[in-house]
């Protein structure tokens, strides 16, 4: 009788936690993504130290000055801080083409002041990033959304002359982040979006690739993870980028929204509790700095174009203009970290290059069009840069000449 009572409450607790842990799992989005992710365990390896790689390095930003406070002097100590203290902290560091750091700034629409985007355009014409497209909205509608968005691409485009544009049409374009994390209407309760046909409304705007995810442990995380593909829209249903086409070399997709991911694992070498595995998200900030360590785990996230295993994409998310972070992005942290991947470098099998958004969408479109031998022209292979930008893939020269006034 003892035993059985021993058994009944030991089974009653054991079910108890469970529903707790499927509980907490559901709130935090577990379920969607990590049954695939564990599915798929078998193809997350790191390289192999024989075989040579390329290793495609984007930040992408989502830069907020404001950071929900109207103080315009914050705003502006925030801005002058990066202007003045990435090239003198970070101008120095080299990749294997030559080129220095980047750094991709998605400015919010909703924070738009020109004086503040022109400071961020005097670090980009040294040499040293972009600005991209980055909106938070709530309860919105698709007409609403594309006025707002033709709105901000023109002053974009042309008071800062900041956008891209197409090699063939010259029509500007952008690369686009989620504020939120809530691309085409994808939180549970509606909030943060509210345009189910949000794709669609992109493209229509200029927009052709996303870089919004991942965004675990929100539950706004689509379930195909560690991926690069296109996603079509369903106008009438939201999170129609849950899915889509994968990117492979030599066969092309068809339409669809670009969506680059970064990468997201179960890192073991940390651990909560002292057993569970800690989330490795990409994201960079003052409690997750960068360092080689991490390194091995975004790589293992194994983000590539199919029929192209030896291009590795990394693109890593912050919230830089906040100070704890900026002092992150800006100080010792990122300093060893560069250090480190130079060290790296000295091995003639591993090769680094520093892109923005723009030009890490360029390179997959290259891997996609069949294009096998790694050259720093395809930065530029579909999408020109912004008419500020100093750089271009056959000269360096400029990002000596230029420094931030």
């Amino acid at each position: 009788m003892f035993a059985a009572a021993v058994w009944i409450v030991s089974f009653a607790f054991v079910a108890a936690a469970a529903i707790v842990g499927w509980r907490r799992a559901r709130a935090s989005g577990l379920d969607r993504w990590l049954p695939g992710y564990l599915f798929t365990r078998g193809s997350r390896r790191l390289p192999d130290p024989a075989t040579p790689i390329h290793v495609f390095l984007c930040i992408a930003d989502h830069y907020e000055p404001w950071n929900g406070r109207g103080d315009l002097d914050r705003a502006r100590t925030r801005v002058r801080h990066w202007v003045e203290d990435y090239p003198a902290n970070l101008g120095s560091f080299r990749d294997s083409d030559g080129r220095p750091p980047q750094h991709t700034f998605f400015y919010p629409a909703e924070e738009y002041d020109d004086g503040l985007v022109d400071e961020l355009q005097k670090l980009c014409r040294a040499g040293y990033g972009e600005i991209e497209v980055h909106l938070h909205h709530d309860d919105d509608t698709a007409e609403n959304l594309a006025a707002d968005l033709a709105t901000y691409t023109a002053s974009l485009s042309t008071r800062h002359q900041s956008l891209s544009s197409d090699e063939q049409s010259g029509r500007p374009g952008f690369v686009f982040v989620h504020g939120n994390w809530a691309l085409d209407n994808s939180r549970a309760d509606g909030r943060r979006c509210g345009v189910n046909n949000e794709l669609d409304v992109l493209q229509s705007a200029g927009c052709y690739a996303d870089m919004t995810f991942p965004s675990a442990p929100s539950t706004t995380q689509p379930p195909t993870i560690n991926a690069i593909y296109r996603a079509l829209d369903d106008p009438h249903k939201p999170r129609s980028h849950d899915y889509g086409i994968p990117l492979r070399a030599g066969v092309a997709a068809g339409d669809g929204l670009l969506m680059i991911q970064g990468p997201l694992v179960l890192d073991w070498t940390r651990k909560k509790f002292g057993f569970l595995p800690r989330l490795e998200n990409g994201c960079l900030q003052a409690s997750q700095p960068p360092s080689i360590r991490r390194l091995d785990n975004w790589l293992r996230a194994s983000v590539r174009v199919q029929g192209r295993p030896d291009w590795y994409f990394v693109k890593l998310h912050t919230h830089g203009a906040v100070e704890e972070n900026a002092e992150i992005l800006l100080g010792a942290a990122s300093i060893e970290f560069h250090c480190e991947l130079a060290r790296r470098a000295q091995s003639s099998r591993f090769h680094y290059h520093y892109v923005t958004a723009r030009e890490m969408v360029n390179v997959a479109l290259a891997a996609e069009a069949g294009v096998s031998e790694w050259s720093a022209a395809l930065r530029d292979y579909k999408w020109k840069p912004p008419s500020v930008s100093p750089y271009r893939h056959e000269d360096h020269s400029a990002l000596q000449e230029n420094s931030v006034a």
